[in-house]
């Protein structure tokens, strides 16, 4: 059974950060359609109970309180977070949690006991699919970028990867991007995987790069539990985007810690190692750094610095400069293109794409 979606209506709803490729002309119908959910599927929800996370993300990036009887804009989404949620798609349109603030629609099976303590998930309950007049399902796969051919490899890529969640991923991708734009270069940035929010674009944008695209732009409003090569495909789509953009170099952010599931596997993508140039690696401790040193190796992905949280203490960069073989740079050292930017001038023009 589909339903007129009536203009004023859909304006008036809080429309998510994951839907912002979606142009509201296209949501032109609701479905009451009995096919389960899938990942990237767009839904009209209203707000049952206001919890943990009280505000969405925006299509502007604006964070709305949200209000007991709210309708709002989501996407169906799986969330990985330790810190946060671990949620997964459910299996009808049956209520469920609004899973992350850049707008995930999602059951919540586990929670961090101390992000529980602030509040239990935000409770909502979808209305209807969004459609088009016909009653398709909207899926933000299909508004995703298209992709450029890479035929050779002339600009350099730097990613970012880390210990877990807030060891410092994104502040060092920041960093990169400033001491590269310090240096004159034009900088396209990119996160390759996680849970769509703008938080860690507008840090990119704030840093200089000149664009800043994630996941979403590839067709994923999240990564977990996404098929791998699906993943890796939608890293080579942003990458090809910011160099048809005239982009001079390029920072990637590999999300969470190198034991999760998608992270692990884009280590060992042979495709994603042949697009990156070099691998810096965001550390909290000088065991994390240890441990993240032995799977690159293990990966055969040399590192070109150790940073992150850890850097922030001589005490534990001296700790862990004692454990591997590794050169380390803090925040001042990148954000000023001192170490380890010297890289960029060692970059030729790389073989073709094979």
């Amino acid at each position: 059974m589909i339903e007129l979606l009536d203009l004023q209506r859909i304006n008036r709803a809080k429309r998510a950060f994951t839907t912002r490729r979606i142009p509201i002309e296209k949501m032109r119908s609701l479905s009451l359609s009995v096919d389960a959910p899938k990942p990237g599927d767009v839904i009209l929800a209203r707000v049952e109970e206001v919890g943990r996370l009280n505000r969405i993300e925006l299509t502007t990036g604006r964070k709305a309180t949200l209000y007991p009887g709210d309708e709002i804009v989501l996407v169906y989404g799986n969330r990985y977070a330790p810190d946060a949620y671990e949620a997964e798609v459910p299996c009808d349109l049956s209520p469920c949690d609004l899973a992350a603030g850049g707008g995930i629609a999602s059951r919540v099976i586990n929670a961090n006991v101390l992000w529980e303590t602030k509040g239990t998930p935000t409770r909502i309950r979808p209305i209807a699919y969004i459609a088009d007049p016909e009653g398709r399902t909207l899926n933000v796969r299909a508004f995703s970028f298209s992709g450029h051919p890479l035929p050779t490899r002339t600009t350099p890529v730097i990613a970012v990867c880390g210990a877990t969640m807030n060891s410092g991923k994104t502040t060092t991708v920041a960093g990169i991007i400033r001491g590269l734009t310090q240096k004159g270069l034009r900088v396209g940035a990119a996160k390759v995987t996680g849970t769509g929010s703008g938080n860690d674009l507008w840090k990119f944008h704030d840093a200089g790069a000149a664009y800043a695209f994630d996941f979403t732009d590839a067709g994923m409003a999240t990564t977990y539990l996404a098929e791998i090569d699906a993943v890796a495909k939608g890293a080579e789509v942003l990458i090809s985007e910011l160099v048809a953009r005239n982009c001079g170099a390029i920072v990637i952010e590999i999300a969470d810690g190198v034991h999760q599931r998608e992270t692990r596997a884009l280590l060992s993508n042979n495709r994603l190692r042949y697009l990156v140039d070099r691998w810096v690696y965001a550390a909290d401790s000088a065991a994390s750094a240890a441990i993240g040193w032995h799977v690159m190796t293990e990966c055969g992905l040399p590192l070109s610095a150790i940073s992150g949280l850890l850097t922030a203490s001589p005490l534990a960069v001296r700790e862990a400069a004692s454990l591997v073989p590794a050169s380390f740079a803090g925040l001042p050292e990148l954000t000023d293109g001192s170490v380890p930017l010297t890289w960029i001038e060692d970059f030729t023009k790389m073989p073709a794409l094979a």
